[in-house]
């Protein structure tokens, strides 16, 4: 009997298995007789079996087999062909066109919630969601600038968590500001972050509901700690002397119109230093200022134990304010300050041997010497020039009675003085030029109003421009200056056109009455001269004195072709407000402040700040007394463009009558007397 090898018994394995599988279940169909059965070609049974539609059975050997009772049961049906042809591969179309477009709904949802959490994740604001007491159930990073701590640190933590006060007074505020309604935005507070640092903390913030209910608190916090501490600086700066450190004018006229409009009583004392003038020419400005600040010491320590504040107005006068106070007690601490100040030895801090220090002090009382603020220092600064025409290191209580033949004999005098000047054409104009600082080839020049003497001496503006104005003459010299002005442009020997622009000052009164503008108006456009060459100054105290009426005048004269500028910028501070409401060209920035740049960081910071605004503003700026070479050398990296004082020039005479100028020479040529 032969042997069958293991390789032939394989072989007659696989063919059994073959013919197994070839074999038809009696309950099956082969694909040609399932397609048969049908009616429909083989491709698309295939087509069917793949996508699910009607699935076949795979043999081993991978043939497909449908069961007999679903074909049949398809095929006896009569719209079989509809209901498994065209009709159900458009639904199956359909489908699979829905699924396709809600997987990319969800792909873009998924790539939204990536593109959120990232810039979430990466925000330096402080992203946050609490429950509806308050207790964080989701932070970002931006926990770590504002509390110094991570995300995971805060859950089920709160803002009094971080409370600068015990009593989480500020906090409280915000939260039932919060639910009260519903809303709240740049709600600013105070935290104390992980490493005990202060953090002034902006929040937006929204209550989510559930149900009618407070669910939870949801928001954003932003640290604007630098943002805030500039603030407090600017304020400080605006309200605060910036050699003394003391409160300047501005808080003097905020605390007594608060005084006042409550109705209470006080007192109000204002000190000028005597002959200070002397200080400033035989030592210099320097020595000049730290006997200023010497003097703030001595009033400051002289007010410690009284409920009184003591205030620098500017120069060397300074000013003390008492509330409920009456004169008795005003008088006996102006004694107490004349002695203080007697007793005082500069030498020791300043280091020269001055003279005895004295002073003279004008004293008024609220209401009764004056029931506003104006009026209030009106008859406290007469008090004190009377304490200094009585003889200087006194003190003088103001009287109606005695200011009054004081004030009418002052009148007669300098009414007499400056009409019979305007008569006489004994008004001089000098110039003042400006450098320039950076590639402008445009150089300004302050025209300054001088009053010639009959005797041929010079009267500076100090003395003669605050008395016409008072007196309603300050129009007249305003109109004769611009007269002149005009009458020398039109000259034919003048410096070439366009490469200077002549800066005319304007007084309070002359820019608040209509009539005196419509006289200008008419002078300005009935000549042929170029306007373009002329700037006219406004200083910011009379801008913002009659707002409404200033803006019609710079609008008046941009139309006719003039140039506007803002003088003495920076001494009221508002005008950071306003400033966008004046249309000028340009800005000067006061003397106050370009004094002590070579010195004070502050006043270099205040100057940078008003160059910025001023540059966003399309505005050129103008430093003036600038008196040193240190200040000048600052001046150019600040911003500023021209630069403005004795350093740079001193006033020349620029159009001066002829017969005036001869009698100068005169009286320059006298030999000097004894």
């Amino acid at each position: 009997m032969n042997s069958i090898s293991d390789a032939e018994r394989q072989q007659e394995r696989r063919k059994s298995s073959r013919r197994r599988s070839l074999a038809l279940d009696p309950l099956e169909y082969t694909i040609q007789e399932a397609a048969a059965k049908l009616g429909i070609p083989e491709q698309k049974l295939r087509r069917w079996d793949t996508q699910g539609v009607l699935v076949a059975r795979r043999t081993e050997g991978g043939h497909r087999r449908y069961s007999k009772e679903i074909v049949n049961g398809l095929a006896g049906s009569a719209d079989a062909e509809n209901q498994l042809g065209d009709s159900q591969d458009d639904a199956l179309a359909r489908a699979l066109q829905d699924i396709k477009e809600k997987r990319r709904i969800i792909q873009l949802l998924v790539e939204s919630e990536s593109r959120y959490r990232d810039l979430v994740e990466t925000s330096h604001d402080l992203i946050w969601t609490t429950d509806a007491v308050g207790r964080f159930t989701y932070v970002n990073n931006g926990s770590h600038d504002i509390f110094g701590l991570p995300p995971s640190a805060l859950i089920g933590g709160c803002f009094f968590d971080f409370e600068s006060g015990p009593a989480h007074i500020s906090n409280r505020r915000f939260l039932s500001t919060l639910r009260k309604h519903g809303e709240i935005k740049n709600y600013l507070t105070r935290l104390v972050a992980s490493d005990g640092s202060d953090r002034w903390v902006g929040i937006n913030a929204r209550v989510s509901y559930d149900g009618g209910k407070i669910a939870g608190l949801r928001g954003t916090a932003r640290n604007v700690t630098e943002h805030h501490k500039a603030a407090l600086q600017v304020e400080y700066l605006a309200t605060h002397d910036s050699l003394t450190g003391l409160p300047n004018r501005v808080s003097l006229q905020r605390d007594l119109e608060q005084a006042i409009e409550s109705g209470a009583k006080g007192a109000i004392l204002q000190l000028d230093l005597d002959n200070f003038k002397l200080v400033n020419d035989k030592h210099g400005h320097r020595v000049g200022d730290r006997l200023l600040i010497s003097v703030g010491s001595v009033l400051s320590d002289l007010l410690i134990e009284r409920d009184a504040t003591v205030y620098r107005l500017g120069g060397d006068e300074f000013a003390m304010h008492m509330p409920d106070a009456l004169r008795g007690d005003a008088q006996t601490l102006a004694e107490q300050t004349l002695n203080a100040l007697r007793r005082f030895t500069p030498k020791v801090s300043i280091g020269r041997d001055l003279s005895p220090l004295t002073a003279s002090i004008g004293i008024a009382t609220y209401p009764f010497q004056g029931s506003d603020f104006a009026t209030l220092l009106t008859n406290v600064d007469s008090a004190m020039y009377q304490a200094k025409t009585d003889g200087r290191n006194r003190h003088v209580t103001h009287n109606a009675s005695s200011e009054e033949i004081r004030t009418t004999h002052r009148r007669v005098h300098w009414t007499r003085e400056i009409q019979d000047a305007l008569d006489d054409d004994r008004l001089a104009i000098y110039s003042q030029p400006a450098s320039c600082l950076t590639s402008s080839q445009t150089r300004p020049e302050e025209l300054l109003a001088r009053i010639i003497g009959r005797n041929g001496e010079l009267i500076l503006p100090d003395k003669f421009i605050a008395v016409a104005e008072s007196l309603g003459l300050a129009q007249e010299i305003d109109l004769r200056i611009v007269e002149k002005t005009l009458q020398f442009l039109s000259t034919s020997d003048k410096p070439s056109a366009g490469d200077r622009k002549y800066f005319v000052n304007l007084s309070v009164t002359s820019i608040s009455d209509p009539d005196w503008i419509r006289r200008l108006h008419k002078l300005l456009s009935g000549t042929s001269v170029n306007l373009s060459e002329l700037v006219f100054e406004i200083t910011e105290n009379a801008a913002m004195s009659n707002i409404e009426m200033t803006q019609i005048l710079i609008k008046q004269l941009r139309e006719l072709g003039c140039s506007c500028a803002l003088d003495n910028f920076g001494v009221g501070f508002s005008s950071f407000y306003y400033l966008k409401r004046f249309d000028v060209d340009y800005l000067k920035i006061d003397g106050s402040f370009v004094n002590e740049l070579a010195t004070d960081e502050a006043s270099r910071l205040f100057v940078r700040s008003l160059c910025d605004v001023a540059k966003g503003l399309n505005k050129h700026v103008i430093a003036e007394r600038v008196e040193t070479s240190e200040a000048l050398a600052i001046l150019e990296p600040l911003g500023v463009d021209f630069a403005q004082g004795h350093h740079i020039a001193h006033p020349k005479p620029f159009i001066v009558p002829k017969e005036i100028a001869a009698l100068q020479a005169s009286q320059a040529s006298r030999p000097a007397t004894a």
